[in-house]
């Protein structure tokens, strides 16, 4: 990444990240949800995600849908009774209908509902959105915590952070018992007992730090930070995929009538007439969200060098199985993404059409219309790990995403970004561009557009692997019931769980996964 530094942006409040990502409600293909059985966790497949998924959301249908937005929804895939609310949001319709046409025209799918486990083709995204609460926000915090005020069983404490968990001297079955949780708020530290069980929450980032400092992970890691070593399990922290996500901003034509896009929002007065309007509950530029997502094979979207990207990934992983150096369980995990990457079915490539601009490092013009296609690096063959680098639970942790060191991520990448610019030179699309914003849209050779990759992507905030559910011999850090091997009693169920990434956005993945737990923990009760 030329010595680049990525930003890791988290929530850190009330309803965790659900309080401050994009809105968007994406499932992934079956066929990636399914591979997590594969590895080996009984039970954990696209049939059981879609039990848990609809469970968690209540999706309210929009009363406005023209048949030509591809918006429209099957009952069947869509949650009728859950804590989460959805919608399709409002959108910039006429840039919806040019890019849609303009995908047909490059022989993309267009899909009336991705949400039964076929998302390959272009299509209407879902919002977090509640209808009936004047278009506020949906997430964790109106779901799962305000309903629930004043139950004499549910407290929940803010300003606090945890430091350890505590285990007792006395094992069970030769596991570990955790008995309670060591936090600190305000100056102060604190210890809270529990009589049954232990569930972290704590995130892809922090829940390897904390079973750092609780003594579980590698032992070199705990070495280094001076904490015993109570249970060695060498995965904790290690197995971290995420996305990358570059924009491709690009001036458009104001005389197509566009309005809004996000970029009126940079004007002072009219962000305040907005807000206005949003006290009154009037339509507003903040009912709109991005909608308008793209997922297809790398066979679609280069036919003619897909067959040569396959084999060079497939001379990789061989390469790297003779070597030796594979930790265990990943050669598994690297077998099921060739599989993916050779099946015609399963997306790779992801384009969203985001109606404003939007660049890590060029700034925009005052009083300029833009459009941006994000892309998307969905299925990573780089590893990273995030480890404690002290035995203070205040020091954030060591993240090294390792972005793009297995080569064949910097092509898979590069050519989601030579497709982005195919898109926005075919018509209709290509008749309201102005002119591309920097080198995405203006790069003439491969060694420009990797030098573009490598120099304004950033991390699209879905970090995942790092206490992965897997087998104990295979890196594994939980069970398929999510239980922390070692223990009796601690379970994570956070995303660091998820094995092997998949090609979504991963809000819905969560709430599927507290959904799947607490069936798990009713039936232990």
């Amino acid at each position: 990444m030329d010595n680049s530094v990525i930003g890791w942006n988290r929530g850190k409040g009330l309803g965790g990240s659900s309080a401050m990502n994009f809105w968007a409600w994406i499932k992934p293909p079956s066929e990636d949800v399914d591979a997590w059985e594969a590895l080996g966790n009984s039970g954990w497949n696209w049939e059981s995600y879609q039990k848990y998924v609809l469970r968690a959301e209540k999706f309210t249908p929009t009363t406005e849908i023209d048949p030509g937005d591809f918006a429209r929804h099957n009952a069947d895939w869509r949650g009728q009774s859950g804590l989460i609310k959805t919608m399709v949001s409002d959108r910039v319709r006429i840039l919806d209908k040019l890019y849609f046409d303009t995908a047909k025209n490059l022989g993309i799918p267009l899909l009336e509902d991705p949400y039964g486990g076929n998302i390959t083709g272009a299509w209407t995204a879902s919002s977090t959105i509640d209808k009936e609460s004047q278009w506020k926000r949906s997430y964790s915090a109106t779901a799962c915590y305000l309903p629930y005020l004043g139950q004499p069983n549910f407290k929940v404490l803010t300003e606090a952070a945890a430091a350890q968990i505590l285990f007792s001297e006395e094992k069970q079955d030769g596991k570990l018992v955790a008995t309670g949780v060591k936090f600190i708020h305000g100056d102060k530290t604190h210890v809270v007992h529990a009589r049954k069980e232990i569930i972290s929450s704590a995130g892809a980032i922090k829940t390897p730090q904390l079973l750092e400092l609780s003594g579980i992970g590698r032992a070199d890691v705990l070495r280094r930070i001076g904490v015993p070593l109570k249970i060695e399990l060498p995965g904790v922290g290690e197995n971290v995929q995420d996305h990358l996500v570059i924009g491709i901003p690009m001036e458009i034509k104001t005389t197509i009538g566009v309005s809004p896009t996000f970029d009126l929002l940079r004007d002072p007065e009219y962000l305040k007439a907005q807000a206005e309007l949003v006290e009154l509950d009037q339509p507003n530029a903040h009912r709109y969200a991005i909608n308008n997502f793209t997922y297809i094979p790398y066979s679609l979207a280069n036919p003619g060098d897909a067959p040569s990207l396959v084999e060079k990934a497939e001379a990789r992983v061989r390469a790297l199985k003779d070597s030796g150096r594979l930790p265990p369980g990943l050669a598994e995990q690297y077998d099921l993404q060739l599989r993916a990457l050779r099946d015609s079915h399963v997306p790779d490539v992801e384009l969203i059409m985001f109606p404003a601009f939007f660049s890590w490092k060029t700034p925009p013009q005052p009083g300029t219309l833009y459009a941006t296609l994000f892309c998307v690096h969905n299925h990573p063959f780089s590893r990273g790990t995030i480890h404690s680098v002290s035995n203070n639970p205040l020091d954030d942790p060591e993240i090294d995403p390792h972005y793009l060191e297995d080569p064949i991520d910097l092509e898979l990448y590069a050519q989601s970004v030579r497709y982005a610019k195919k898109l926005a030179k075919t018509e209709p699309w290509k008749s309201i561009v102005v002119k591309g914003v920097d080198s995405g849209m203006n790069h003439t050779s491969d060694e420009e557009v990797e030098s573009f990759v490598k120099n304004y992507s950033g991390s699209c905030f879905h970090a995942v692997g790092s206490a992965s559910m897997l087998p104990r011999e295979k890196n594994g850090v939980v069970d398929p019931e999510l239980r922390v091997y070692g223990t009796a009693n601690l379970r994570i169920c956070d995303i660091s769980v998820v094995p092997l990434h998949v090609a979504a956005h991963t809000q819905s993945l969560a709430y599927a996964l507290g959904e799947k737990l607490a069936d798990m923990l009713k039936t232990a009760a």
